[in-house]
């Protein structure tokens, strides 16, 4: 079998793209809401003040990913949700909506796979300094200790922290996501440097507090280049590409994932980011290595490269119409040989494809029916190379689609349609499209019918 008999099947979403604003349920504000209430900053306008109504129809949810046969449900935990200041009370309203959430899954045979942090961040807590703020990581750890204490008899999977180099690199460096800041990069290392103490604290928090014996890993994307062909040179150079640090850029892996899974930064960044960053002491790595049960990736592209002189990766242009995703991602199913393949060899750890998937303009068809073909075909290849990896001795342990459902994409609002469900977000009617059967297939397969 190419892929391991307890290999996890899912599908992913996350709090504010789906639930509803919190503040309209007696929660709190996050970053998000702050931002989208700012003109010109989300493209069409519009909000997750009711996004897909999760909160209210979460029972529908649950059933009908028990219909489509997914066995697996990675979703977020939404911070100002549970502890509407940040720190200090909790809402019982709040953390009862995940309460409910789990039993619900696990009626329908759904394992619940949590993710601690999804980008909505408190506002109360941005005013207070936010991740520049050291305290940031006790704050994690205390509203981390709330969660697991309501769910930790039922959830088995934790994830800490989704994709530091997008709440912080687009958050915080770019601006054009939420809070929408525009910091020096010496502030940006810092605020990166006290995500990975919350990352290490929450870890500690769910070992000692979780009822049941917990996995443990967690999301940042998997930044990784592919080689322009099986050359070695070219191998090596897609390497070095994948784990480089580039001067002034978030988009480093090995700048964020060394420290947690080899307890150190690297020594290319450390030359890189001189002068901008000192290196903490030896007590934060002792924090922030904690271990890990898996190496969570969120893929979508890749770029290519070869090796020039010196064995330097040097960047290959896409190719002139190269298919794209309508957000103008290229597609580049070798993404998922190559970025399993590079992080074990440099982790060890099994590799968890934690989010993948295409945007796509979706619309239900006058037989009733919404049919995308291009997903269908951009997943079969994609799950395929993944597939090909663990042929080739990679550790693979589960592959989650995203999205369940079609949601609020950032930044993008509602123009982009990620879901294996089709939303009808005025009536929010629920559409499974044609890619949610082909999954089901697959997974029912455990991956054979590709």
């Amino acid at each position: 079998m190419p892929f391991a008999s307890d290999f996890a099947w899912g599908v992913a979403t996350a709090s504010y793209q789906i639930e509803g604003a919190p503040y309209l349920q007696g929660g709190g504000r996050s970053v998000w809401d702050m931002f989208c209430a700012r003109p010109d900053k989300i493209k069409d306008a519009s909000n997750g003040d009711i996004a897909c109504d999760h909160f209210h129809r979460y029972a529908e949810d649950a059933a009908l990913m028990g219909a489509l046969g997914i066995p697996n449900y990675r979703f977020s935990i939404s911070w100002p949700r549970v502890i509407p200041q940040g720190t200090g009370a909790v809402s019982q309203e709040g953390l009862g909506f995940y309460d409910r959430l789990v039993d619900a899954l696990l009626a329908q045979g759904v394992s619940p796979w949590v993710t601690l942090f999804h980008w909505d961040e408190p506002t109360e807590l941005y005013y207070r300094g936010g991740w520049l703020n050291r305290d940031s990581a006790d704050w994690f750890a205390e509203y981390t200790q709330v969660v697991v204490d309501r769910l930790g008899d039922r959830v088995s999977h934790w994830m800490t922290l989704n994709e530091p180099q997008c709440f912080i690199g687009l958050g915080r460096w770019t601006g054009e996501h939420a809070p929408g800041d525009r910091l020096g990069f010496a502030e940006i290392l810092r605020a990166m440097h006290h995500t990975l103490l919350a990352h290490g604290k929450a870890c500690q928090v769910i070992r000692a507090r979780n009822r049941i014996p917990a996995r443990i890993g967690w999301a940042p994307v998997g930044v990784c280049a592919v080689p322009a062909g099986e050359d070695v040179a070219d191998v090596e150079a897609a390497r070095r590409a994948t784990f480089a640090c580039p001067p002034n850029s978030v988009w480093s892996t090995s700048w964020l994932c060394d420290p947690v899974l080899l307890g150190h930064y690297p020594e290319e960044g450390l030359r890189t980011y001189f002068g901008q960053f000192a290196e903490p002491p030896a007590a934060d790595f002792e924090l922030i290595a904690q271990p890990l049960d898996f190496f969570g990736a969120n893929i979508y592209s890749a770029g290519m490269v070869r090796a020039g002189d010196g064995g330097e990766p040097v960047p290959i242009p896409d190719s002139l119409g190269i298919g794209r995703t309508q957000f103008g991602w290229p597609v580049t199913p070798d993404a998922l040989y190559w970025g399993p393949k590079f992080f074990y060899e440099r982790y060890g750890k099994p590799v968890v494809i934690t989010e993948n998937g295409l945007a796509l303009s979706d619309w239900v068809h006058a037989d009733g029916q919404v049919h995308d073909p291009q997903r269908i075909d951009f997943l079969r290849r994609y799950i395929g190379a993944f597939r090909r990896a663990a042929e080739d001795g990679v550790d693979a342990a589960g592959y989650f689609q995203w999205s369940l459902m079609d949601n609020f994409e950032w930044a993008e609002g509602y123009r982009y349609r990620f879901g294996l469900v089709h939303v009808d977000y005025a009536t929010q009617a629920r559409t499974p499209k044609d890619s949610a059967a082909w999954y089901r297939t697959v997974i029912a397969s455990n991956g054979e019918s590709l």
